[in-house]
């Protein structure tokens, strides 16, 4: 019976192992089952159906800790369905979109469930946007309702908002609040509307106004996708440390209504604090963005050396390549725990490194998970041979459906682009080079700016770095760089032009680099290079 609630991928041999091992397959009394397979029946497998299911098969669970304390699985389900009435008295109706701009505590997951619940979509609004690029997604999407906290008060001023919902706030507002409006209703069981939520997850922003994503229900599939090369089990207490409105710590929120986890969040990440966070809650598992790892390695010896975390099993890294040899760092400092995700907002997951791929390969980015093709295509759509480089495709169930506001990514033979460029190297592993738009030719060679990076990155003085490509009039283009140093660290120019030069080739050897106290980074962690590229006289 579960089996079938589950769906048509457990229907598979390696499907069944996946979800026996990691614990979502279990026994259970008929009426749990019964009552599992009714909820997931009526409510779906997003966040109204997962977490009622929760609520069903665990009331009295913990599900969720954050700043202000803990709620059990029952508490989380009564409390959606207060909100879901307010928000229904407050206009959203079935089908309607409702945008959230919340950082990680328990708003931002009884709004998600809320709103699943009136079958309303849900898009996730970055917190580090600016003014003018939250007017210009707000104003393309037209959200019923804005919930957001306090702190975002005055950036969405200029935005054209009907009704606005506070959630976390340290002062009184004169707006209604989660709790005020949860507080205001009868919290008991609702009827499913006809219509699923969609979850609009917004591409990084990195090169102009950020692209929504919308994603339909994920089911099954995309879990045994994951656990088939990340063993994340059944009732781990896991620290999600990745933004909730990132597609990384969605997809954790996601996994813990299936994996029955307790959610830990705390709601702006701060490096030691989050290791405070894994060890005083005996956390399993952390999804971090890997900037968040190097943030936490450039801790002094002595703070790292304070944390002992034997319980810690997975560490689960996703938005961004692990730069020069962080992966090594973590692992030598706290255990074979590491795990990277390469993927995208609009393919999910394309492979994954576990910690043997990132022992033997530190930069590689593994192998594809279960139930997903990776190929690597040329300029004119054919596939390259084994070894060459080339654009990097991917096909899945999880592939999004096209920007809300219009377009799509590339496809060649319902596989679709990433937007990188890499190649399979002989150890059957995934190699990514680099983005297909950030290559430059240099003295008749191409050179892709992850590869200096990851060279600097070893430089012992070098904490973070950034390159993009720049003219030249010996080469053609040529890298610039933009590195900031470790803490106490000094080092010259020329000094780290000398180290490129030991270790790369000639034409590889960034023309200059910039001394930076820190380099510009969304709030998913990724560098900001158009901001690097602009010219230093511009307004």
């Amino acid at each position: 019976m579960l089996r079938s609630a589950l769906g048509r991928a457990a229907a598979t041999g390696t499907s069944l192992k996946v979800l026996t091992e990691s614990g979502i397959i279990r026994p259970y009394s008929p009426a749990a089952l019964l009552g599992i397979a009714r909820t997931i029946r009526r409510w779906g497998t997003g966040p109204a159906g997962g977490f009622a299911a929760l609520a069903v098969r665990a009331p009295d669970q913990v599900g969720l800790i954050d700043e202000i304390g803990s709620l059990t699985y029952g508490e989380m389900h009564r409390r959606s369905n207060a909100l879901a009435r307010a928000l229904a008295e407050q206009g959203v109706e079935e089908g309607d979109s409702v945008a959230l701009m919340c950082r990680n505590h328990r708003g931002f997951v009884d709004a998600t469930v809320a709103v699943a619940k009136l079958g309303a979509d849900i898009l996730y609004l970055n917190t580090a946007f600016a003014g003018p690029q939250l007017v210009d997604v707000l104003e393309r999407e037209k959200p019923t309702v804005v919930i957001h906290d306090e702190e975002f008060t005055e950036l969405l001023a200029k935005a054209d908002v009907a009704q606005r919902v506070v959630a976390w706030h340290d002062e009184d507002v004169d707006v209604p609040t989660i709790q005020s409006l949860i507080d205001s209703q009868d919290d008991g069981d609702l009827d499913p509307p006809d219509h699923h939520a969609r979850i609009v997850i917004l591409t990084s922003g990195t090169t102009g106004t950020p692209k929504g994503a919308p994603r339909n229900e994920a089911g099954i599939d995309a879990a045994v996708s994951l656990l088939s090369r990340m063993p994340l089990k059944y009732g781990w207490r896991t620290h999600i440390a990745a933004p909730l409105f990132h597609t990384w710590g969605f997809a954790h929120l996601a996994m813990a209504m299936l994996l029955g986890s307790t959610v830990v969040l705390r709601r702006k990440f701060d490096p030691e604090g989050c290791l405070e966070a894994v060890q005083s809650e005996k956390c399993d598992s952390l999804a971090v963005i890997p900037v968040m790892l190097q943030r936490i390695m450039a801790l002094e010896e002595k703070t790292l050396a304070s944390y002992d975390l034997p319980q810690l099993k997975v560490v689960a890294a996703s938005g961004s390549a692990l730069p020069g040899d962080l992966a090594l760092d973590w692992m030598n400092h706290f255990g074979d725990n590491l795990y990277n995700i390469y993927g995208s907002t609009e393919v999910a997951y394309a492979s994954i490194a576990n910690p043997v791929d990132l022992r033997e390969a530190p930069s590689s980015a593994g192998k594809p998970p279960w139930a997903t093709v990776v190929k690597i295509y040329d300029e004119d759509g054919k596939e390259v041979g084994h070894g060459d480089a080339g654009r990097i495709f991917v096909g899945n169930s999880l592939l999004f459906e096209g920007y809300t506001g219009g377009g799509h990514k590339d496809m060649i033979d319902g596989l679709m682009s990433t937007g990188d460029v890499g190649r399979f190297g002989d150890d059957g592993r995934l190699y990514v080079e680099g983005r297909d738009d950030e290559m430059i030719v240099s003295g008749g060679e191409n050179v892709f700016p992850k590869e200096v990076e990851d060279c600097l990155a070893r430089h012992e003085a070098v904490g973070e770095v950034a390159a993009i490509g720049v003219d030249d009039d010996d080469y053609g283009k040529r890298l610039k760089a933009f590195v900031s140093l470790k803490s106490g660290q000094d080092v010259s120019e020329d000094d780290l032009k000398g180290w490129v030069k030991q270790n790369l080739a000639r034409y590889k050897v960034p023309r200059e680099i910039v001394f930076l106290d820190e380099l510009p980074r969304n709030a998913t962690g990724k560098v900001l290079k158009r901001e690097l590229a602009k010219d230093p006289d511009e307004d």
